[in-house]
């Protein structure tokens, strides 16, 4: 577990830019959604919750940089960012097979990979 607390800020800059990339989805959603669920966005209002979801995980993004320099503030932010990975993965996943095959697949995997290392790292440094 030393290993990981020691390179706790490499992983956290490294989770970070991967989690901010879905600002992606604040300038082009319908290419996004397309991407990672193969689904269409067509009403204005699909198109507003799909650029607000992608400005909050971009923004949980944007915490864990932080984060990654300021370690007082790493606990709240391990736990918040990754719980919204924790619920972005069951709900993908009780969807079945459907959504694995796209991007929202390698999302998953990522985000699985994240929250695991979060976790050890806030049981390492209890």
């Amino acid at each position: 577990m030393a290993w990981l607390v020691d390179n706790m800020q490499w992983i956290l800059l490294g989770s970070g830019l991967l989690t901010f990339s879905m600002i992606q989805a604040v300038f082009a959603p319908r290419a996004t959604m397309r991407a990672y669920f193969g689904e269409t966005v067509e009403s204005p209002a699909s198109v507003l919750i799909t650029r607000n979801w992608g400005a909050l995980i971009a923004a949980g993004g944007l915490l864990l940089i932080y984060v990654a320099f300021y370690p007082e503030a790493r606990s709240v932010a391990l736990v918040f960012v990754g719980a919204g990975k924790l619920v972005f993965i069951a709900l993908v996943l009780s969807k079945g097979q459907a959504f694995l095959r796209k991007q929202a697949g390698l999302a998953v995997v990522l985000d699985s990979l994240m929250v695991a290392l979060f976790a050890a790292y806030l049981l390492a440094t209890r």
